[in-house]
């Protein structure tokens, strides 16, 4: 059904880089009969050559590996390109490989530097060192022979024409990690090296009942248009694109059938923020109330022309400062609410609390006649649609990741037991849970799910994991949610800006111009030119240190008890003065600065 025609030019899949003083060369080594790729290092310019040029016997050029080319990325003065060094094969996809980027790694063509001028020399320096950042990157997968932007419906769905297209122009470009960085690649007519790279997660497991062997496979799909970092992507942006947006398929395939379900999380879709400050849970704000109503329509608007009907599963508190948010959302969504378009709020803390997540049924009480009735895609063995999915389950918390990830690994569980009897495999009252080894599996798939996409979120596995991943709270899992939360803090007050500025140069969020950064650069003053956290903690370290040495004098001499008062207060002070100022002395993004 979704097999790819021969006459499509095939991806290279294993390539040799040489590293030559004013060039590099990949050259194709799985086989094919293609030119190899010259790229200069001086302006990064591309052109085929028909074969490697010779190695001077003076210097020996280095060789490396490499599994795909992702893309280049132009700045003030040079280029530089992003290739896979290290892969590994994590499953199949509809019969296809499909691998994961174990390491990436950035070659800069930058060698105009030299004659560069130094102010413009400086900044590069200071763009290029974000490319550290986006080496670190995570969850990165890819396929040499099939779209994994598209889902198993989607992608039935495609026309004879769109499948005799090369597969970055059969992309979704939404879920396209790689869309920007490909524009150089793609002007430049390198077909059999334009790979598309998708960001989420891969998991599959096979598992016996009986002397059936069921094949289980969970995708998350990650999108590119709000990409981010926990606090520094919130809410919605104007044209309805929202953070931490992923898209998550669960396939079944059994004796020759294949069964998708399809369900998406993303944030609450009204303009808000959450700017780190110091404080553990900074204040939510709500921005432009009198837009939120457009912003939303916006969204639900694209996500009907996508997917159908949208029941929209809000978990966050009622009360409280997520009670604001809460209240908006449902208000707001009085205005777009239809046929094919339905709110629905649960108040997960406080009907599960913090271990009663079987509660949780009451709420599939509430949805399960959407999900009877949007169903989902079913393909007999000939690969011909016999069901199709109508409409999706979004879910959202505040972060939709820990809360958003519980609920639903339960819808999934839930559809796949439909689709097991519907398919004859499980009888009327018969559950996953009967079946231990598949229990047991389908845990872990959604547990470690969850943990990728809250790593790539927030820089920690998910919360409240262990019930996803053993069926109730444990006591380690206690224990583990209070370091990663502690850790979550740490990460977006101190590190995450960094890795936003990254993330929005790959993403071509922010384009670099030497006018306009030349000039912001000189910009920067007053107190956020000297902030430093560190250099504040290690004052009013040193300031209790000397109050405590002070005061251990005072049986000696009672003046040291004013000195130690007076270092007291400079700590107190400066600590205040912090405190005070918090979002300055936090790590933030420099490229799209919030307010």
């Amino acid at each position: 059904m979704m097999e790819r025609a021969d006459s499509v030019q095939k991806l290279y899949t294993r390539m040799r880089l040489w590293e030559f003083p004013d060039q590099f060369v990949i050259e194709p080594t799985d086989g094919s009969s293609g030119s190899s790729l010259a790229v200069s290092r001086v302006d990064g310019s591309m052109k085929l050559i028909d074969e490697v040029p010779e190695c001077s016997s003076l210097r020996v050029p280095k060789i490396f590996t490499i599994f795909g080319v992702v893309g280049m990325l132009r700045l003030l003065a040079g280029s530089y390109l992003l290739v896979i060094t290290e892969r590994e094969c994590v499953g199949s996809y509809l019969g296809h490989p499909i691998f994961k980027v174990s390491r990436l790694k950035v070659f800069p063509c930058d060698n105009s530097l030299k004659t560069t001028p130094a102010e413009q020399k400086k900044i590069e320096m200071e763009f290029s060192g974000l490319l550290n950042v986006a080496e670190k990157t995570s969850g990165l997968f890819f396929s040499y022979e099939t779209n994994l932007t598209l889902s198993a419906q989607r992608l039935n769905d495609l026309g004879d024409e769109s499948r005799l297209l090369p597969l970055w122009r059969q992309a979704e470009p939404r879920f396209l990690w790689n869309n920007y960085i490909l524009e150089v690649l793609i002007d430049n007519k390198l077909e059999p090296y334009l790979l598309p790279v998708v960001q989420g997660s891969f998991y599959h497991f096979q598992a016996a009942i009986g002397i059936d062997i069921i094949d289980v496979t969970l995708i998350a799909r990650r999108c590119t248009r709000r990409n981010g970092t926990r606090m520094w992507r919130r809410g919605a942006d104007p044209d309805g694109y929202v953070a931490n947006f992923v898209e998550t398929e669960q396939i079944m395939q059994f004796n020759g059938y294949t069964a998708s379900f399809v369900q998406v999380r993303g944030s609450i879709p009204l303009p808000w923020q959450q700017i780190v400050d110091l404080t553990y849970k900074p204040k939510f704000e709500l921005l432009k109330p009198e837009e939120a109503p457009r912003v939303l329509e916006r969204h639900f608007l694209d996500l009907r022309k996508k997917y159908g009907a949208v029941l929209a599963v809000d978990l966050v508190n009622k009360h409280g400062g997520e009670g604001r948010l809460c209240e908006k959302f449902g208000s707001t969504m009085q205005h777009v609410a239809s046929n094919d378009v339905r709110y629905l709020h649960f108040d997960f803390h406080h009907v599960c609390g913090h271990i009663h997540f079987d509660r949780l049924s009451i709420l599939y009480d509430q949805i399960s006649d959407f999900l009877e009735r949007n169903g989902y895609l079913l393909l007999n063995e000939k690969g011909e649609k016999m069901k199709e999915q109508l409409g999706v389950v979004r879910t959202n918390c505040i972060d939709c990741l820990d809360r958003t990830n519980v609920t639903q690994s339960m819808i999934g569980r839930n559809m796949l037991e439909y689709q097991l009897r519907r398919l004859g495999v499980f009888g009327a009252e018969e559950t996953i849970s009967s079946h231990p080894n598949l229990d047991e599996s389908f845990k872990i798939l959604w547990a470690n799910h969850g943990d990728d996409i809250s790593t790539q979120y927030s820089g920690t596995p998910a919360l409240k994991g262990d019930f996803v991943r053993f069926g109730h709270r444990t006591v380690q899992g206690v224990i583990q949610d209070g370091c990663n939360a502690l850790l979550r803090y740490y990460y977006n007050n101190f590190c995450d800006g960094t890795k936003q500025d990254a993330i929005d140069l790959l993403q071509g969020h922010y384009i670099v111009s030497v006018s306009r950064d030349t000039a912001s650069t000189s910009q920067k003053g007053g107190l956020e030119a000297i902030a430093s956290f560190p250099l504040a903690f290690g004052l009013v370290l040193t300031g209790f240190l000397f109050a405590t040495m002070s005061l251990r004098q005072v049986q000696y001499d009672f003046r040291h008890f004013f000195f130690s008062l007076m270092w007291a207060g400079i700590s107190v002070g400066i600590a205040a003065f912090v405190r005070a100022n918090g979002r300055v002395f936090c790590n933030r993004p420099r490229l799209h600065n919030p307010r």
